[in-house]
């Protein structure tokens, strides 16, 4: 039987949460991960009217895209609605689990999936993360190097984009003289030794620096390891905020509006003027992404879909890009079927459901 630690290691494989933002609180929010899983409910925000569906259906879990939890309590008595949520979570030995701007940030995550729907292609990240990459270098026998290079690959190190595996190595000469009480693998006590030794070079994102070193020093074979990390100014492309893609071919600027409204289902976009131009370049960030509109004005994209701007943000683009806010609930609510497909494809026979609450707070006259 699944533990619900199991479900959640799959969507962390999709969003690691090392992936969220400073302000942010992805994770577990409440309940004890190590429990065997009943089932699981899937949702954009979490509600005390989707914790009551998921304790009626039965299940132990509920993976929600926004926190519940963003501040820390100095009491639990049921004042608030979230609150609430938490101490019926604890009463019925509920998991509450979110995927927020780790899921963002991921390839594969919210932008994806809306471009996915717009049916965009070319898709790649609008704004990569910066600092976020190492380079690794090691210094490995000749005959232990493929399987020390591929136990790094495995962990995580040497992919570029597309390509996985990827690594430099230059072959040279390593000097060392081991003193009582080693046990060497190579050479003897009191003895300067020479050993040709291959120097790995290899990429990795800074968040796997824990795991990779533990793997390097598990199947490297000399008792001391040389080893250095480097910082890597290079953005991550495979990581960061917001996406652009391209139409198959270019729309009229107002019958795509038209569609974005139809598939998001969503009862109002609100756009700056019309520019009169067709459209073709689509730079998408679901949710608050105002942050990102200067990225997209930048990049050249004919337009801009995102949950919510400011009113000052319509007087920014200033002719410049086609701005097209469809609401942050209409922009996001896809997080459930990406919670979805991830588990469903990986556990087809656990029970897995989409909320039937609509959560979203806004509402149109």
């Amino acid at each position: 039987m699944l533990r619900i630690k199991d479900i959640l290691k799959e969507i962390e494989k999709l969003a690691p949460v090392p992936l969220q933002e400073g302000f942010d609180n992805s994770g577990v929010q409440v309940g004890d991960v190590n429990q065997f899983a009943t089932g699981a409910l899937l949702c954009l925000d979490v509600t005390e009217a989707v914790v009551d569906e998921a304790i009626e259906l039965g299940y132990n879990l509920i993976i929600a895209h926004h926190p519940l939890v963003f501040k820390a309590f100095k009491s639990l008595t049921g004042v608030t609605y979230v609150e609430r949520c938490v101490m019926q979570a604890c009463k019925h030995d509920l998991v509450i689990y979110a995927a927020h701007t780790n899921l963002d940030n991921a390839v594969g995550g919210v932008n994806y999936r809306l471009a996915e729907l717009l049916g965009l292609q070319n898709v790649r990240i609008l704004s990569p993360k910066k600092g976020s990459l190492l380079k690794l270098v090691t210094f490995v026998p000749e005959s232990s190097a493929e399987v020390v290079r591929t136990a790094l690959f495995n962990a995580g190190a040497g992919n570029i984009g597309n390509y996985d595996s990827c690594s430099f190595n230059v072959c040279g000469t390593g000097t060392f003289q081991a003193s009582a009480p080693c046990n060497p693998y190579c050479g003897e006590i009191d003895e300067l030794h020479q050993e040709k030794e291959v120097r790995i070079e290899t990429i990795l994102p800074a968040y796997l620096k824990t795991p990779i070193t533990r793997t390097l020093l598990s199947v490297h074979p000399y008792e001391e390891p040389a080893y250095d990390f480097y910082a890597v100014e290079n953005t991550w492309k495979q990581a960061g905020s917001g996406i652009v893609g391209e139409l198959l071919s270019e729309e009229d600027e107002f019958l795509f509006l038209q569609r974005v409204k139809d598939i998001l289902k969503t009862d109002c976009i609100r756009h700056s003027p019309l520019t009169g131009r067709k459209v073709r370049e689509i730079a998408i960030c679901g949710g608050s992404g105002a942050f990102m509109l200067s990225e997209a004005i930048a990049y050249g994209a004919d337009v801009f879909i995102t949950g919510e701007v400011k009113y000052n943000d319509f007087y920014d683009v200033e002719d410049k890009i086609l701005l097209a806010v469809a609401g942050h609930y209409e922009t996001e609510v896809c997080t459930k079927d990406i919670f979805f497909d991830v588990i469903s494809e990986k556990f087809p026979t656990f029970a897995v459901q989409m909320s039937n609450t609509n959560s979203n707070p806004v509402k149109y006259l």
